[in-house]
C-alpha cells in the first residue's frame, strides 16, 4: 500500500494527468489505425502469456523446412540417436551408473543425489541428458535458419525437455521417493500445504510467503534519508551522511525503472546505498513510480526529462558549483547513457563520472531477452498494452523465470512441493517480488529504439528532435559486468569500448544481473576482474581482456569508490543540508513511490 502524500509539496512536484488517448499510448502506426485487429491480438496474449503463436510457428517452419532439406544433418542425428539407444541399453543392464557423469565438463547439479546412480533411475537419468544432448543438436548448426528463429526453436526444445525432466516427477525422482518413505508421506502432505497457500495468495494478487518478514522502510531500504524532490515520475532521495566530511561531488544513482530501487539498499549488512554512505558520499537516488493507466502516454523523452534530468537539476541546486558522479544500473544506466551524450551535445559539462551496472548500450546481442522481441511478439505486447495502459509485472517475471527454470522454476516446485521444504525467504527474493509496471508507450519504445532497431548504438537514438551519438561522451566510465548475466551479457556490455573513446574501467565481477551488484564486503567466494583502458586508448577484443585483466578477490564495492574518489576533489567538505529553498524536504526516505503497489 502507498503511503499518503505529504501535506507540504512543491508546485512542481505533483501533476494529475487525465486519462490519455489510447491511441497515443504506441510508436506503431498500424497499431493505431486497426482496433478490430487490436482486440484480436490482445485477447490471444491473454491465452498464451503474451507470446507471439505467429512468431513461434515462424520460428519452427524456418528450422523444420531448412531441416528437411538437410540429409546429411538428418544423417547426423540418426546416427545420434541410434549410439544413444545402444548407451542406454546398456545402462538398462547395469545397477549402478558410472561415477563422475558430468554436463559440459562440470558435474550436473540436477542429478547430484547418489540415489540417481542406482537403477532404474540411473536409466532414466541418462534418457533424459540423451534426449537434451540430441535436441540441443538438432537445433544448432543448420545452414539456411535465421539465427533469431535456431535461438527460439532451441529455447522451446530446452523447455519441453526441462518440464519432462525425470526429477520433476515425485514416481520418478528417487530424493523424493525416500524422503517419503522415511516421513511416511508427510513431505507430500506438506508440500500440498504448500502449494494451496501459493495457489491462494496468487490468486489473491499477493507477495509470496516471507515476504511478510521484509518491510520496506524498517528491514530494507532503510538507510536513513530525505525525500527532496517529486514529480509525476520519480522521488529524489538525499541520504543522510554517516561522516564528518564528505566528496566535494555528490553521487547519483539512477535505477532502471522496471524494478523498485532498493535493490541497492536491502539490508543493513548488503545494502551498496548504504556502504558508499559510509565511504563519505554524498548519495542521491531516484525512486521511479509504480506506473498506472494515468503514465501510459510517458515516453522515453519523459524519463530522460523527468528522470535523469530533474535529478540533476535538483542535486545542482542542492550541492551548488559541482560537478556530479552519476551511475545507472540495467535501463537506469542505458538511460544515463543517452543523457550523458545528449548534454555533451548540447555543451552542457555536468557530469564529473559516470558508472554503468550492468548495463548494454549496443543491443546486437541482447541475451536471451531476444527471444521475446521481434515484430510479430512487439505488435502483440503493444496491443496488450493499448488496452490497459501498461506492462503488468507478471509478464516479465514469468519470462525472466523461462530464462533460467531450473532455477527459478523447478528446482523450486521439487523442493517445496514434492519434498516440502521451503526455501529461506532472503531481502534479494523479498525484493524480486516488488515488480513494477512499466508505461505502455515507454515500454514499446525502448524494445523498438533499442532492443529491435538498436537506434543508440547507430547514432539514430533521438533525444529532443536530434540524434545522439556515444562518441561525444568524454567522462570517465565505470562499467560493471557480470560473469552470468542472461539479461545483460558481459560480452555486450564491453562493446561501449569501440563506442566511446572516454576512459573506461571496466570490471567483471562473479555473480549474476543482480547477484553481482549486491556483492557486499566480505562476502565469501567473491572475485572480480578489473582492467582500465586510457582516453584514446585502443580496442581490446573481450577475449584478450578476459585473458589480461587482473583477478581480485572480494568484492569490488571498495575499488569503485576509490575509483570515485581519484575523480573527485582532493579536499573532503563538510556535508551539504538536506534539500535547499526550492527542494524542501518532503518526507523520510524511501518515500511513497516505492510503496505502491
Amino acid at each position: 500500500m502507498s503511503s499518503s502524500s505529504p501535506t507540504t509539496v512543491p508546485a512542481q512536484a505533483v501533476q494529475t494527468p487525465a486519462a490519455p488517448d489510447p491511441a497515443t499510448i504506441t510508436p506503431n502506426p498500424a497499431i493505431r489505425k486497426t482496433p478490430i485487429d487490436i482486440k484480436v491480438l490482445a485477447n490471444l496474449a491473454r491465452w498464451t502469456g503474451s507470446l507471439s503463436p505467429m512468431s513461434l510457428a515462424l520460428a519452427t517452419i524456418d528450422w523444420a523446412g531448412h531441416l528437411a532439406l538437410a540429409p546429411g544433418k538428418r544423417l547426423e542425428l540418426l546416427k545420434l540417436g541410434m549410439g544413444q539407444a545402444q548407451t542406454l541399453w546398456q545402462q538398462a543392464f547395469k545397477l549402478q551408473a558410472d561415477a563422475g557423469q558430468q554436463t559440459n565438463g562440470k558435474p550436473d547439479r540436477r542429478f547430484a543425489d547418489p540415489a540417481w546412480q542406482q537403477w532404474p533411475f540411473h536409466v532414466m537419468k541418462t534418457a533424459f541428458l540423451q534426449n537434451e544432448a540430441w535436441w540441443e543438436q538438432a537445433t544448432s548448426g543448420l545452414a539456411g535458419v535465421s539465427r533469431h528463429h535456431q535461438d527460439v526453436v532451441a529455447f522451446l526444445a530446452r523447455q519441453m525437455i526441462d518440464a519432462l525432466s525425470p526429477g520433476n516427477f515425485p514416481h520418478t525422482n528417487p530424493t523424493v521417493i525416500n524422503r517419503s518413505l522415511s516421513t511416511g508421506g508427510a513431505n507430500l502432505a506438506q508440500g500440498l500445504v504448500n502449494f494451496l497457500e501459493d495457489f491462494g495468495r496468487t490468486s489473491q494478487g499477493q507477495p509470496p510467503v516471507g515476504t511478510e518478514n521484509f518491510v520496506v522502510g524498517k528491514d530494507i531500504a532503510a538507510t536513513p534519508g530525505k525525500v527532496v524532490y517529486r514529480n509525476r515520475l520519480i522521488e529524489l532521495i538525499q541520504y543522510s551522511p554517516s561522516t564528518d566530511k564528505v566528496q566535494a561531488e555528490p553521487l547519483l544513482i539512477v535505477p532502471a525503472w522496471i524494478m523498485k530501487y532498493y535493490i541497492l539498499d536491502l539490508s543493513a549488512h548488503n545494502s551498496l546505498i548504504q556502504y558508499m554512505v559510509g565511504q563519505g558520499h554524498t548519495v542521491f537516488c531516484v525512486s521511479w513510480k509504480n506506473p498506472g493507466v494515468e503514465e501510459a502516454a510517458l515516453g522515453m523523452d519523459d524519463y530522460l526529462a523527468l528522470g535523469v534530468e530533474a535529478a540533476l537539476d535538483a542535486i545542482n541546486a542542492i550541492v551548488p558549483g559541482k560537478k556530479i558522479h552519476a551511475a545507472g544500473y540495467c535501463l537506469g544506466g542505458t538511460l544515463l547513457s543517452i543523457a550523458n551524450a545528449a548534454m555533451t551535445r548540447d555543451g552542457q559539462e555536468r557530469l564529473a563520472s559516470m558508472t554503468l551496472f550492468t548495463a548494454q548500450t549496443d543491443f546486437t546481442e541482447p541475451g536471451e531477452l531476444a527471444l521475446f522481441i521481434d515484430e510479430s511478439e512487439l505488435a502483440m505486447l503493444e496491443a496488450q498494452m493499448r488496452e490497459v495502459g501498461y506492462l503488468q509485472a507478471g509478464q516479465m517475471v514469468g519470462a525472466f523465470q523461462l530464462l533460467n527454470s531450473y532455477d527459478l522454476l523447478w528446482s523450486r516446485m521439487v523442493n517445496e512441493y514434492l519434498l516440502g521444504e521451503r526455501g529461506k525467504m532472503i531481502d534479494l527474493m523479498a525484493w524480486n517480488a516488488d515488480a513494477t509496471r512499466m508505461p505502455a508507450l515507454m515500454h514499446a519504445q525502448y524494445l523498438r529504439r533499442l532492443f529491435l532497431n538498436n537506434d543508440l548504438a547507430g547514432g539514430r537514438y533521438p533525444v529532443r528532435g536530434k540524434p545522439v551519438v556515444l562518441s561525444d561522451i568524454r567522462t570517465p566510465v565505470f562499467s560493471v559486468s557480470t560473469y552470468t548475466d542472461h539479461v545483460a551479457p558481459w560480452r555486450s556490455v564491453y562493446k561501449l569500448h569501440y563506442m566511446t573513446p572516454a576512459e573506461i574501467t571496466f570490471v567483471l565481477t562473479k555473480g549474476g544481473h543482480n547477484a553481482g551488484i549486491v556483492s557486499e564486503p566480505g562476502r565469501k567466494n567473491r572475485y572480480y576482474q578489473i582492467q582500465q583502458r586510457a582516453a584514446g586508448g585502443s580496442y581490446v577484443a573481450p577475449e584478450d581482456w578476459l585473458a589480461q585483466a587482473p583477478r581480485m578477490d572480494g568484492s569490488w564495492w571498495p575499488a569503485w569508490s576509490l575509483w570515485l574518489k581519484e575523480r573527485s576533489s582532493a579536499q573532503a567538505v563538510k556535508p551539504p543540508a538536506m534539500g535547499a529553498k526550492d527542494y524542501p524536504v518532503l518526507m523520510d526516505a524511501p518515500g511513497q513511490y516505492v510503496l505502491e503497489k
